[in-house]
């Protein structure tokens, strides 16, 4: 089974009291959890997951969705055969919160594990071992000072933070960690706490700002993002090592144990390192990431082809966001792109229909994406029997792919297996799957032949997973 996802934003809105951390978390100690083991996932087929919009967790880069979490859910997904749905965090602060509600199956956000949160929810095993650390800003003159004066003018050790303010969100293992290390030091710690809809990539770029003086960040997460901070001091560790898991319900014993199955088969393995250090070591990666303005952190552009494709989406009255996940899918916004069978061009136009069109220069974006839209509407206005507009969509980017004709012979197949060939899911598309095999292109009522299904198939699948994305992470 393909590995399908579904984004749902998830905007958390609650209201918090004026109590202390402890206290908060044993008033919300979950009372009874809904009965969603294993076995009701793989009955469902999805698997349903809260992550967090961050530069590392989970993010849109030069039209592709990218992130830590986001990648380890994909393996997972697809080590137990189901769909993903993805669910979008907007406060932090609430995460285990929705496994009480029912409304998901794993937080895959990196938890550390702590006896209070251990009362509410159950833990993987560790994904990885980190330690918290302070992150402050050095002085503007920095380079200029000698190395007693650099001394001096940083925190060091931990204990000098006492009657110093550091801000971190409520509920974060950062804020539980603050007040443990006040009790060691005996006295207090002034802690400010945020909102919860930041994530903590936003708050080391507010100390970078001079918008606030510390915060505490896990160490892998403090030293990637002060690549590109180099003003940023990560260097003093506040906690002892931590383990990183990710959360489930307490009923969920089932999932619990065939997930650390997962993790335990798998954590030590080449493939988990390169994921990990994809998003917490490659320095270089991270720093052309997080200055490029097609990052979704930065700006809410996909492509530097966005004004182009809007205006030609609005011509034929498409939701921008689909035109620019089908240009993606067909070249990854490349313009000198070709393929095997000649077609060309950020929309792979063949030079024959780039001409029946009056498109001068198939490499031209501005050419191309016209004429490639001008076609989707011509394929668009064919199926005027659909009546659903999504479907309808649905079915003009098949023809696009393969053809009229074999979406047509789809079609008559689906209406001969007594399936409606006015609807592409879970009808006319299993048909255009059929139509690999040759008792079903050899009916004498199919007019165009063998056609490898599987192509169009995919096809529309990617472009709508990937809308889906860019529909969280782009108005």
């Amino acid at each position: 089974m393909k590995t399908r996802f579904c984004l749902a934003l998830l905007t958390i809105v609650l209201c918090f009291s004026c109590r202390s951390d402890k206290a908060e978390l044993a008033g919300s100690r979950f009372d009874s959890y809904d009965i969603r083991d294993l076995a009701d996932i793989r009955k469902d087929g999805k698997l349903k997951a809260l992550i967090a919009y961050s530069g590392t967790s989970y993010f849109l880069y030069r039209g592709q969705p990218m992130g830590y979490e986001y990648e380890m859910l994909l393996k997972l997904a697809e080590h137990f055969n189901l769909d993903l749905e993805l669910q979008i965090a907007r406060d932090l602060n609430q995460m285990l919160e929705e496994l009480r509600k029912g409304n998901i199956d794993i937080v895959a956000h990196g938890l550390a594990i702590t006896k209070e949160r251990q009362k509410i929810a159950s833990f993987t095993d560790y994904l990885y071992l980190t330690q918290q650390v302070l992150v402050q800003r050095k002085p503007d003159n920095w380079d200029q000072l000698a190395y007693r004066q650099k001394k001096r003018s940083l925190i060091n050790d931990a204990v000098e933070l006492i009657g110093e303010t550091v801000s971190v969100r409520k509920n974060s293992s950062y804020y539980l960690r603050l007040l443990h290390l006040s009790d060691e030091l005996g006295e207090d710690i002034i802690i400010d706490t945020l909102k919860g809809n930041l994530s903590t990539d936003e708050i080391i770029k507010m100390v970078a700002e001079g918008k606030i003086k510390y915060t505490i960040a896990d160490s892998n997460i403090a030293h990637i993002n002060a690549s590109s901070y180099p003003e940023l001091d990560v260097e003093v560790p506040v906690s002892s090592s931590q383990r990183i898991a990710w959360a489930v319900r307490p009923n969920a014993s089932e999932l619990l144990e065939a997930t650390n199955t997962w993790i335990r088969n798998n954590r030590r393995k080449q493939e988990f390192n390169v994921i990990f250090n994809k998003y917490f070591k490659n320095e270089r990666r991270y720093k052309r990431r997080v200055k490029s303005e097609f990052y979704s952190l930065n700006n809410e552009q996909i492509s530097k082809y966005d004004d182009i494709i809007k205006m030609n989406a609005a011509k034929i009255d498409w939701d921008w966001r689909i035109l620019a996940s089908l240009i993606y899918q067909e070249s990854q916004f490349n313009t000198s792109a070709k393929s095997w069978a000649g077609a060309k061009g950020l929309m792979q136009m063949m030079p024959g229909t780039a001409k029946e069109l009056g498109v001068n220069n198939i490499l031209d974006p501005n050419d191309n994406i016209a004429g490639g839209s001008a076609y989707l509407k011509k394929m668009y206005d064919r199926f005027e029997e659909v009546t659903d507009t999504m479907q309808r969509t649905k079915f003009a980017m098949a023809a696009y792919n393969c053809g009229y004709s074999h979406v047509r012979d789809a079609q008559r197949l689906a209406e001969y297996n007594g399936l409606d060939p006015y609807v592409w899911d879970q009808s006319t598309d299993q048909m255009i799957l059929a139509l690999s095999f040759p008792k079903n292109y050899n009916l004498d009522f199919i007019t165009s032949g063998y056609v490898n299904g599987k192509e169009p198939f995919s096809y529309v699948n990617q472009i709508f997973e990937r809308y889906n994305h860019y529909t969280h992470f782009i108005e």
